[in-house]
């Protein structure tokens, strides 16, 4: 997949190549409608599907752990969930990634402290998860990102690795607050669209039968369903002879 930067170049040169058929060969300049269009739907849809590389280069997935899986959750730390979410995983000996949003650790901050203790992984999902975040500035994102890191640090006494952006999207500015932050960006594999279950979890457990070798799955553990979706993925993956590892381990990072 191309970068924002190669298809800012494509379109440029396919511009002016319109441009100088229209001096010279009177080609209609209506040809660039087309080229822009293009362009834009392009960048749309790459900052809307995580994966696709074109403005921040994100890991999705592990290419080597064929047998290998590994869990994340977003938005916490919620002060009725998480807990039934930490019991779970430490009742099947399972290590995951939480990705947590600094505001709600400044109001949880002893679930934060439990979720270092039973050796999570603890990443950076911005302090305010605002629905206004990806059109912040550059340095509003960077102080966000920033801010949250240290309440992780002072929380936990931990540096942050991993960030994950707000609903998976992001922009040329996102992509320069995470290099000056110097994180690493992890999208997901297999998204279980829990925040779309409001009670119902069938239409989750299917998409998460889908679960195969290298994924990394996407939850949130500040539902209510969260338990019980976790339950039944731990069967899932149980009944498919895969192996729930940790994030680091299926990646083959480091996160110190």
């Amino acid at each position: 997949m191309l970068n924002y930067i190669q298809y800012c170049a494509i379109c440029f040169v396919l511009i002016v190549l319109v441009v100088i058929l229209n001096t010279f060969f009177s080609f209609s300049l209506f040809l660039i409608v087309p080229v822009i269009v293009a362009f834009t739907t392009v960048l749309v849809i790459g900052s809307v599907k995580i994966g696709s590389g074109i403005y921040v280069k994100t890991i999705c997935k592990s290419k080597n752990k064929t047998n290998c899986v590994s869990l994340t959750f977003d938005d916490g730390p919620d002060a009725t969930n998480t807990p039934l979410v930490l019991k779970i995983l430490e009742q099947n000996n399972i290590k995951a990634c939480f990705f947590c949003i600094g505001k709600n650790i400044e109001k949880n901050p002893e679930l934060l402290k439990e979720t270092n203790n039973k050796e999570h992984i603890i990443g950076n999902h911005t302090y305010s998860h605002s629905g206004k975040f990806d059109f912040y500035s550059v340095k509003k994102m960077t102080d966000e990102i920033i801010k949250t890191n240290n309440i992780i640090y002072n929380t936990v006494n931990k540096e942050v690795k991993l960030f994950r952006p707000p609903y998976g999207v992001t922009n040329p500015n996102l992509a320069k607050a995470i290099k000056k932050c110097k994180l690493t960006t992890i999208g997901w594999s297999l998204r279980s669209f829990d925040t779309t279950a409001n009670g119902n979890i069938t239409n989750t457990i299917k998409r998460l039968e889908k679960i195969k070798g290298g994924d990394i799955v996407l939850l949130h553990d500040r539902l209510p369903e969260a338990p019980e979706i976790l339950i039944k993925l731990i069967d899932i993956v149980k009944r498919k002879n895969l192996k729930i590892v940790r994030l680091d381990e299926l990646l083959d990072i480091s996160i110190f």
